[in-house]
C-alpha cells in the first residue's frame, strides 16, 4: 500500500500500546500496527507496555515483529505500571528500554495452571469414560489428577519454555545466561531495581521516552509529536458518546475470565497477582 504524505510520518514518533493480558488479539493488533509503522515510513517507534504478560506464542511473535523493524528504525520502550513476565519479553524486541522507579517488573518465569474438579464432580455424581490414543492424551484433564510421568512431561514443557525466555533476556540486554538465572526465579522487582539488573536502560516516564526517542532520530523533542496507532473503534461507538467506555467497564471483569479459561492448560509467561 501507498500512503499519501510519507513526508509527514518521516517527522513523527509512532507510538503503540500494549495493555492488559497478552493473547491472540493483542498480538493480531500489534502486528498490524508494527506493519503500519514500517509502510508510513516513522523513523521510530514508542512502544508503551503496561501488561502482565500473557500467552508465550503470542509473547515470542509480537517480539521477533519488533525485532525485525529495529533493524529499519529505532524502538524505544516505556514500562508503565507493570510490564511483567510476557511484558518484558516484548520490550526485549526494543533497542532502549526506560521504566518509571516505581514500575512492577520482572517475574521471569514460566507458569501452567490446569483446574482440578474431581472432588466436586465425585460430589454431584458425574464421571467420565475416556478412550484416547495414547496415555498423555488427556494430560492436564479437569477431572483426575496429574501421574508423576506427567508431571515431568510438564515440567520439562516449563523448563524449556523459560530457557528461552532467559537466553532471550541475556541476548538484549548483553547479559550472560547465569546473570540473568540469578534473577528469572518469578520474583518481581521495580523499575529502579531492573536498572541496577541491567533489564532497564533509563528511569523516567513515558514523555521523557518520547523525548529520548526523537534525540535518537535527530528530531525536536520540543516539536515532535507521537502519532498514536490506535485498535479501529467499533461501529457503534463512532455514534453514540461514551458507548466505548462503558462497554470496556462492563466487559473488563468478563475478558479477564475469558483470558482465564480459554489459557487453562498453557504454558504462560504471566505474572498473577
Amino acid at each position: 500500500m501507498v500512503w499519501p504524505f510519507k513526508s509527514k510520518f518521516r517527522k513523527q514518533i509512532a507510538r503503540i500500546e500494549i495493555t492488559g493480558a497478552i493473547a491472540s488479539g493483542t498480538r493480531k493488533r500489534v502486528l498490524e500496527s508494527l506493519k503500519t509503522v514500517e509502510e508510513k515510513k516513522f523513523p521510530a517507534l514508542l512502544l508503551r507496555i503496561d501488561s502482565p504478560g500473557g500467552t508465550v506464542g503470542d509473547s515470542q511473535e509480537i517480539y521477533s515483529a519488533l525485532k525485525r523493524l529495529r533493524e529499519k528504525i529505532k524502538i524505544v520502550a516505556s514500562f508503565g505500571n507493570i510490564s511483567a513476565s510476557g511484558g518484558v519479553y516484548i520490550g526485549m524486541g526494543a533497542e532502549h528500554i526506560v521504566a518509571n522507579p516505581g514500575t512492577i517488573t520482572g517475574s521471569i518465569g514460566v507458569i501452567l495452571r490446569g483446574n482440578n474438579l474431581e472432588r466436586l464432580l465425585e460430589k454431584i455424581g458425574v464421571s467420565f469414560k475416556v478412550i484416547k490414543s495414547g496415555p498423555y492424551k488427556d494430560i492436564l484433564a479437569f477431572d483426575r489428577e496429574l501421574t508423576e510421568p506427567e508431571q515431568h512431561i510438564l515440567q520439562e514443557l516449563i523448563d524449556t519454555s523459560y530457557q528461552q525466555f532467559v537466553q532471550t533476556v541475556a541476548d538484549a540486554r548483553s547479559l550472560t545466561v547465569d546473570t540473568v538465572r540469578s534473577f528469572a526465579d518469578g520474583r518481581i522487582f521495580t523499575g529502579q531495581q531492573a536498572l541496577e539488573l541491567g533489564i532497564v536502560d533509563r528511569l523516567g516516564t513515558e514523555e521523557e521516552a518520547r523525548r529520548w526517542t526523537a534525540e535518537l532520530v535527530g528530531l525536536d523533542p520540543e516539536k515532535t509529536q507521537c502519532f498514536t496507532l490506535e485498535e479501529p473503534k467499533p461501529f457503534l461507538s463512532r455514534f453514540l458518546p461514551g458507548s466505548r467506555q462503558v462497554s470496556s467497564k462492563l466487559g473488563a471483569g468478563a475478558d479477564w475470565l475469558e483470558f482465564e479459561m480459554s489459557t487453562s492448560g498453557l504454558p504462560l509467561w504471566l505474572y498473577r497477582p
